[in-house]
Parts: structure tokens; C-alpha cells; sequence
């Protein structure tokens, strides 16, 4: 897929010689898409929204990059599953950290959305057991390929082509539960918002449509 075009431009600020912290870029660009607007890919009713939304645990995403890092949430075991998943359905995922950053939104989060995000994760894991006999991390790309698309197009009671195993029944709707934390995730970063045409003495009007060069979106 091409590169997504300009976004429309409302205003020009004289260009900074700091750099803008994840909390500042998400701001504007919220600011000038106006109160209300969905971030891309994820809907205003998706539990990461708020977080992006209100801010306030950017403060702590300068501590992702740190060496000795460890998820604060998700077991080892989840977060490997998540930072294979994130980079199979938005590429480009895993040098932005989405995995890390959904970890640390989940470390404040509701008791309800944590173990909604686990089951999204356990219901991926459970069905590359099931078609391939082993976990998520360990498909090859055409493995994992082939299980997210069945996961992300095929109707739930619809079953996979050449006599294959029907997809799971609830396995869409833990796709788009994953997909959302991980674009929300992979957006509000600055390798995720230049993608959208962000710059730092730029806010935009609207977000465009996602043109991402590939992935399942």
C-alpha cells in the first residue's frame, strides 16, 4: 500500500528544539482532531482510548526503552505472544514498543479490561495450538498470516478453506480487541503518528484513513 498523504493542516507553531514527549504529540493531535473524534483504527468506546485520551501514565513511557526492562502485567509467556502478534498485525510495532506500552496501560487498568486483554491473548494461543501444534511466537510468517486473516475476515461459524478446522467462534472478536490496544498503541507513538503525517510544528484537522503498508488492519 502507498504512504498515507498529508493531513489537512490547521495550524503551524514555530518548530521546537526539544523533543515532544509521547503525552505532548498525542495531546495535539487530539486537540485538533476536536473533542470526540476516534483515534485511527480504534474506536472512542475501545478501552485504550481513554488512556489516550487523558494522558496520564505518558510520564512513565520514558522508562520503556530501559535495558532491564520487564512487563509490570502480562507474564513473560503474554508478552512475547503480544509483541509477535503486535508486529503481525501493524509491522513496525515492536521498534515503536506497542507491546511494552499496552503493558504499562494495563498495569492501571480495570480488573475487567486486564482479563479481557488476556483471553484475547489465550484465545490466539489456543487456536495456533490447536491448527499448528504450537504457540503463536513459534508460527512462521505464512502461519501467522494465515491464522490472522481467517481471524480478521471470516464469519464466526464460517469455516476455513480445504477442510481445515472451523476459526474459532469468538476469535474475531478477540482480534479486534488485540488490534485496537495494538494500533492505539502503535499510533501514539512517534513512528506511528509521522505515519500519519504528524510533524512537531504541525496539528492536523482530521486523521486520515490508514494506509498502512501492510499488516491486518
Amino acid at each position: 500500500m502507498g504512504k498515507v498523504s498529508a493531513l489537512p493542516i490547521i495550524q503551524e507553531a514555530t518548530a521546537q528544539n526539544r523533543r515532544l514527549t509521547r503525552r505532548e504529540m498525542v495531546q495535539r493531535l487530539l486537540a485538533g482532531a476536536g473533542a470526540g473524534a476516534a483515534w485511527p483504527l480504534v474506536a472512542a468506546s475501545h478501552p485504550i482510548y481513554e488512556h489516550l485520551a487523558n494522558g496520564a501514565i505518558f510520564e512513565e513511557t520514558e522508562k520503556l526503552a530501559a535495558a532491564n526492562w520487564k512487563p509490570l502485567f502480562l507474564n513473560a509467556q503474554q508478552e512475547e505472544t503480544l509483541a509477535v502478534l503486535a508486529e503481525a498485525i501493524v509491522p513496525g510495532s515492536k521498534k515503536a514498543q506497542a507491546d511494552r506500552f499496552i503493558d504499562l496501560l494495563l498495569s492501571v487498568d480495570t480488573a475487567e479490561h486486564r482479563k479481557s486483554f488476556v483471553d484475547s491473548l489465550t484465545a490466539f494461543e489456543t487456536e495456533s495450538q490447536q491448527r499448528f501444534g504450537k504457540r503463536f511466537p513459534a508460527l512462521d510468517p505464512g502461519e501467522q498470516n494465515a491464522l490472522l486473516t481467517d481471524a480478521s475476515t471470516r464469519p464466526a461459524n464460517q469455516g476455513s478453506s480445504g477442510g481445515e478446522k472451523k476459526v474459532n467462534s469468538g476469535l474475531r472478536a478477540h482480534f479486534e480487541n488485540l488490534k485496537g490496544w495494538i494500533s492505539g498503541a502503535y499510533y501514539s507513538s512517534e513512528a506511528g503518528m509521522r505515519e500519519l503525517g504528524w510533524t512537531e510544528d504541525r496539528v492536523f484537522e482530521k486523521f486520515s484513513g490508514c494506509e498502512h503498508r501492510q499488516g491486518h488492519h
